[in-house]
């Protein structure tokens, strides 16, 4: 704990991102938020977790630097809160870093004993799901909370479904057996670029946090990051016609569908394009 820095936030109600690299994220989409908000929005650290306690050095390494004849440096992972300020001097909160491999529970007895202390306001968390949407119509949201009136607008996705769990959806639950708000955003990344960083989702989920808290976040850099990353997709689809032929058929499915007010796949597909993305993970872990 900063005292200097508790001391500025203390019963300011200041919102709370919760943003922890874990199993699902689909275009990178929870990585890319945290590392925008910590580039653009001068962090103070308010307190720091211990790690040692929750992470698994042997699953998930962290990088090391050989130098001729010698170590000279290392990455290690960290969970920490950082008080953050938006463009117009207003402050709010961060919880980055890693997700914990064990004690999920007395982690989140902790964070929830810290804003409860601190006199947080709402929690709020974003991440990605991989759909079968086209990267060259806007991102889709999805919002989630725990308070149903917060997510009234919200297309008809699925209505019940058994996903692995994740640490922020679990501190979700608990703030709301414990009476707080929390609520999160979901980007709907193309399937075929649920591998990749899609900066698009990025601004999107940042657009609602906007609206829905009225802070002004700096979106600086975020346009020409989504400017590269489109060309170069649309490189890859030119030179595929096999992707180009399902680029194609996402786009009429997706605007079809909104011309009939209803831009939602069909259950089925949902569950089928994140089994795949949950298999592809897999293939990927070391």
């Amino acid at each position: 704990m900063v005292p200097e820095t508790w001391q500025q936030v203390q019963g300011a109600a200041a919102p709370m991102l919760h943003l922890l690299d874990g199993f699902l994220d689909a275009g990178r989409v929870t990585r890319g938020v945290a590392d925008h908000l910590l580039r653009t929005c001068h962090p103070e650290r308010l307190a720091t977790f211990d790690v040692d306690a929750v992470h698994d050095y042997r699953s998930r390494r962290p990088v090391m630097t050989f130098d001729t004849y010698r170590w000279v440096a290392i990455q290690p992972p960290v969970i920490a809160i950082d008080r953050l300020t938006d463009a117009t001097g207003r402050a709010f909160l961060l919880m980055h870093g890693q997700e914990p491999d064990s004690q999920w529970e007395r982690m989140i007895q902790a964070t929830l004993t810290i804003c409860s202390e601190v006199g947080a306001g709402r929690l709020y968390t974003v991440t990605g799901i991989p759909l079968a949407v086209p990267h060259t119509r806007p991102t889709g949201i999805t919002r989630h909370a725990t308070d149903e009136a917060l997510v009234h607008d919200n297309p008809p996705l699925i209505e019940r479904m058994d996903v692995p769990g994740q640490w922020s959806a679990l501190l979700q639950l608990r703030a709301g057996e414990a009476g707080r708000v929390a609520m999160g955003y979901v980007a709907h990344v193309p399937h075929y670029l649920s591998q990749v960083f899609f900066p698009q989702s990025v601004k999107a989920v940042l657009q609602a946090f906007m609206d829905d808290t009225g802070l002004v976040i700096p979106l600086t850099g975020l346009d020409d990051e989504i400017a590269e990353s489109l060309s170069l997709i649309n490189s890859e689809v030119a030179g595929s016609p096999e992707t180009g032929e399902l680029v194609s058929a996402l786009e009429d499915a997706f605007d079809t569908a909104h011309e009939r007010l209803a831009p939602v796949p069909t259950a089925d597909e949902i569950a089928a394009e994140f089994e795949k993305f949950l298999q592809e993970r897999e293939q990927d872990q070391p």
